[in-house]
């Protein structure tokens, strides 16, 4: 049941979206916009990722990077293959090594001219580079074992790479950049096929090579994959040891998660005296170890506080180390690391999304979204316009509920006034204006973060109550609600009957409905107040905004 009724009372009331069942009441929050604020960092929106560089050079890809960009702010992107073969990067011409750099200059200034910066990662080999025979990851055949006879060729690629960007975008331009070394090396059968003794001798190529160029550029790593409970990566290389833990307990989020290859990367470097200009890992809040007794895997997804934990241990860990100032790009994350998960098209990503980053303001430098398109091939093409694909836009240009979270984010202002577990209310500090974000994930899932084909649209409702006071009389605020029957796109493609693929006429109507929410204006009374009042649908997300 919806009720749009206003009500009256010396302050305006707004109350919509009243749902069936029993809210979680909240008593009336009492915010003074003219107090003190406290500034913060829009960290959402350093970074964000993408599948491969490759990519990049498409129309469609551009398009949707330029969108993303102009409505979520996103300042760099992050993705693999940068020295991929299909870069056509490395030449051996009578013997003599040649570099080609027009496919990589084409994405750059094209990113360059969209305002975004590019977030290098210095991967994977080409194939001359690459061990004889190496192993390869995806349709598209990355290189991935090392040979370290061919590290002195690795090292003077990178340098040649960095001295070009230099000399085609100017040091003050490159001093702004992030040269992070390999992607996830502590994953065997993923992308690295070596050691980590081999990672390490290849970081200290890689960062010896940058900052040869100049010793003020950003280098750093290890850049490995999500937190662990156990000891399956303490030795050289992944093992079937110590996951007797992960499989025994009930509750998986009463085990010590931590960080994986951090201490050894850091000591290391600490003993080598290389430098880490920041820390990088990725915090999907799941785990999948395997069992080597039963032969079998466990699928684990841990609570919704998962990653701000994961944030204080790092934090935790570089205060002891010493690089207690290096920054921390977490530079890859989402529900789960899985490009076929339904729940990156759902509804409940957005929320998450919100409260997670909400959450985590002043533990991180970057938690960079991957990705931000369905333009995404490391499993090839799928075979539906929604097939759970990272992407915050899908193939056709539509886009889910995760872009909403992080197009409302990017609305927030500088300063936060207020915060608690569903509300938060800042203010801009160029013009005063406030602007807020209230969310509803629903307390009941907090011990697992949503995946999977349940769409979870079910859930206890929340009262939203708070009350803004001493703003100017007449002061305009305009509300957009995202929930179950606005901006989920994918259910109302599931109402078209799953259209596949949808007609050109059908996808401009799927655009528009995917990107308008649901809207309402509300005033401040003559006494500069307003009282917010709705109730919170599960999973929805509501931003309020003034707008003069």
């Amino acid at each position: 049941m919806k009720n749009n009724n206003f009500k009256l009372s010396g302050l305006i009331l707004l109350v919509l979206l009243v749902v069936s069942g029993t809210g979680i009441a909240q008593n009336k929050v009492e915010i003074d916009t003219k107090t003190e604020g406290a500034s913060f960092e829009h960290f959402w929106s350093n970074c964000v990722g993408a599948g491969r560089a490759n990519e990049g050079l498409r129309a469609g890809w551009l398009e949707q990077l330029e969108m993303a960009q102009k409505n979520c702010g996103f300042k760099s992107v992050r993705f693999h293959g940068l020295f991929h073969d299909d870069m056509f990067l490395v030449f051996k011409e009578n013997g003599v090594t040649v570099y080609n750099w027009q496919y990589i200059d084409d994405l750059f200034d094209r990113m360059l001219d969209l305002q975004v910066r590019p977030f290098i990662e210095l991967s994977f080999f080409p194939k001359s580079i690459a061990a004889e025979n190496s192993k390869t990851q995806f349709w598209w055949k990355a290189n991935i074992t090392p040979d370290e006879s061919k590290f002195g060729e690795w090292h003077d690629l990178v340098q040649a790479f960095t001295q070009h960007c230099v000399d085609r975008y100017g040091i003050d331009e490159v001093l702004t950049w992030y040269f992070e070394v390999w992607n996830e090396p502590n994953l065997v059968r993923g992308f690295w096929d070596g050691s980590k003794s081999q990672y390490f001798a290849l970081y200290k190529q890689s960062v010896t090579a940058v900052r040869s160029v100049d010793e003020r550029l950003k280098v750093g790593g290890p850049s490995t994959s999500n937190f662990v409970p156990d000891a399956r990566y303490d030795g050289e290389r992944e093992n079937n040891k110590g996951f007797n833990d992960a499989f025994s307990v009930k509750d998986i989020n009463t085990l010590n998660w931590r960080g994986v290859w951090i201490k050894d990367f850091l000591e290391y470097c600490a003993k080598e005296k290389l430098p880490v200009d920041f820390i990088s890992c990725h915090p999907y809040p799941t785990d999948f170890p395997f069992n080597p007794k039963s032969g079998k895997g466990r699928d684990l997804s841990r609570r919704v506080t998962s990653t701000k934990e994961d944030m204080q241990w790092l934090n935790k860990v570089l205060e002891g180390s010493a690089f207690p100032n290096a920054e921390i790009h977490l530079t890859e994350w989402n529900t789960s690391p899985s490009s076929r998960d339904a729940m990156h098209d759902f509804l409940p990503p957005a929320a998450y999304i919100v409260k997670t980053n909400l959450d985590c303001i002043g533990l991180v430098n970057s938690l960079a979204y991957w990705t931000f398109t369905d333009i995404f091939e490391e499993k090839g093409g799928a075979s539906s316009i929604f097939h759970g694909g990272f992407g915050l836009i899908n193939y056709q240009g539509l886009v889910k509920p995760s872009y909403h979270a992080y197009r409302m984010l990017h609305q927030l202002g500088d300063e936060k006034l207020f915060s608690d577990d569903h509300l938060f209310v800042s203010r801009n500090s160029g013009n005063g204006k406030i602007i807020a974000l209230a969310y509803n994930y629903p307390e009941e899932y907090y011990n697992s973060v949503p995946r999977g084909n349940n769409k979870r649209e079910e859930g206890t409702a929340r009262d939203l109550n708070f009350n803004l006071k001493d703003l100017q009389p007449g002061a305009m605020f305009k509300i957009e609600v995202l929930d179950k029957d606005h901006g989920n796109i994918q259910s109302y493609w599931e109402k078209m009957g799953k259209p596949e693929p949808p007609t050109r006429e059908q996808i401009k109507v799927m655009k528009k409905v995917a990107e308008n929410l649901k809207t309402s204006f509300v005033k401040a009374d003559e006494n500069g107040e307003i009282t917010i009042q709705q109730e919170l649908s599960p999973w929805s997300v509501v931003l309020i905004e003034q707008i003069n």
